[in-house]
């Protein structure tokens, strides 16, 4: 079973994005562009960023 953790190998900031990538196996730069997207369309990609980063573990933890 596949399970989401922060990337510890394709991290920028915290690895949000890098872990989401992974566990759906697609290119982590689009999963960026993705959260810059959102920020400017709704104005909610960083808080949700922020809030990813505290609530999904980092990689090894578990």
């Amino acid at each position: 079973m596949k399970k989401l953790y922060r990337s510890d190998r394709n991290r920028m900031i915290a690895g949000v994005c890098g872990g989401i990538a992974e566990y759906f196996d697609i290119d982590p730069t689009l999963v960026r562009l993705g959260f810059v997207a959102l920020s400017f369309m709704l104005g909610g990609g960083v808080l949700m960023y922020i809030l990813a980063a505290i609530i999904i573990p980092k990689e090894g933890t578990m």
